[in-house]
């Protein structure tokens, strides 16, 4: 049932925080203080938010409604309603740095996966906006940006460094597609910063090497749903990221088919299911199957949180694959050299199936049903050679 003045009156303190539903996403946040709060929660790219509308009695239920509604036409005009408060608070009108860099987070980030953005954002508010975020961008000089870069780099964190130029340059860039700048200012400071020594991630991609990875797997012991997701790390051979926030919603088991939009690109993506694959899905959905995630977190039993990022890596550390030897990402490198050099099949083949991008002769981006029939093949004889290299 909707909220009433009354039901709102008559709600009475509790020992824990407690919520009293309205409609279209709001709700009464009752304190065991006895303060109520009214909230409305929202999702924006995948994730779910809260926003503030006010406090009972200094804002009545209607006038709570009705910031509801404005907030909800926000969302239907792609506005996240918390992020614009948070701009408009700034002063979006000053122009700082601050204001336009969370402008320009609203537009371009919230379709990007939720790691990413809680990435990009702590490097905003950790690493940016203490130095520059007050600052009118118009302001800022070369020199000023390279300080607070140089700032990064004394703690060893040259990586950081360069993901925080590149974060500012689009700040500046969006700044100057909008009209309140003239140039960016970051060009200026390409090469200035420590290079990066780039390394490839390990991979086994020598079938007698892989051979004793998958034996090894086979007999790990520890949690099953890592053990069904290590199983499919190779099968697969989709990025780890996209392989740990598998939902159930996007398997097809009928159709042995999983679909998904692959986040580095934002386009659709279509991995074909084995027998072998379909085999180890039928068995785990029993267990997860009931909640949002393929692989849920451990310590989240109702499934609403995948696996961590780190779970699969400390998985092959435990069974004695060092880093210089292997990483989850590895999987994706020997599935690409083996397919290719013992297998026979066509390197487009393999690099669609990778998600990479790939071009026709006409330099036409294929779409994500290009070869489908192929690749339905090739991942069969792909999960067929993995069990004969076992046995």
């Amino acid at each position: 049932m909707p909220l009433s003045d009354t039901a709102i009156k008559n709600a009475k303190p509790k020992e824990k925080p407690y919520k009293i539903a309205d409609e279209k996403g709001m709700f009464l946040l009752v304190n065991p203080n006895g303060s109520k709060y009214f909230r409305l929660k929202y999702r924006v790219g995948g994730t779910e938010k809260t926003l503030a509308l006010g406090v009972y009695p200094e804002t009545s239920l209607k006038s709570a409604r009705d910031k509801r509604d404005q907030a909800r036409e926000q969302l239907a005009n792609s506005i996240d309603p918390g992020l614009d408060r948070k701009i408009k608070k700034l002063g979006a009108g000053q122009n700082t740095f601050q204001a336009l860099a969370l402008e320009w987070y609203e537009k371009k980030m919230t379709i990007r996966s939720e790691s990413h953005q809680k990435r990009t954002m702590r490097l905003l508010q950790r690493d940016l906006f203490p130095w520059l975020g007050g600052r009118p961008i118009a302001e800022i000089k070369a020199p000023e940006l390279l300080e607070v870069l140089r700032r990064i780099e004394s703690r060893n964190a040259i990586e950081t460094a360069h993901r925080a130029l590149q974060t500012s340059s689009q700040v500046f860039r969006y700044a100057v597609a909008t009209g309140r700048l003239d140039t960016d200012i970051s060009q200026a400071l390409k090469g200035a910063l420590t290079s990066v020594n780039s390394t490839n991630f390990a991979a086994m991609t020598d079938p007698q090497q892989a051979q004793s990875l998958l034996r090894a797997i086979d007999e790990y012991n520890g949690s099953f749903v890592v053990k069904c997701a290590l199983h499919l790390a190779p099968m697969l051979f989709v990025r780890p990221g996209e392989l740990r926030n598998m939902q159930w919603q996007d398997v097809n088991l009928g159709n042995a088919e999983w679909r998904y939009l692959v986040t580095k690109t934002q386009t659709q993506h279509i991995v074909p299911l084995s027998t072998q694959a379909l085999a180890i899905l039928k068995n785990l959905h029993p267990l997860t199957g009931n909640g949002k995630f393929v692989f849920p977190s451990a310590r989240t039993p109702n499934g609403s949180r995948a696996m961590s990022d780190v779970a699969l890596l400390a998985a092959l550390r435990r069974m004695g694959f060092g880093k210089d030897e292997m990483t989850v990402h590895g999987f994706r490198a020997m599935a690409r050299t083996i397919l290719d050099e013992v297998l026979g099949f066509r390197p487009d083949f393999i690099e669609h199936q990778l998600a990479h991008s790939v071009k026709d002769p006409n330099g036409r981006a294929y779409n994500r049903t290009a070869h489908l029939q192929e690749r339905v093949k090739m991942m069969q004889a792909w999960a067929d050679y993995l069990d004969v290299l076992k046995a």
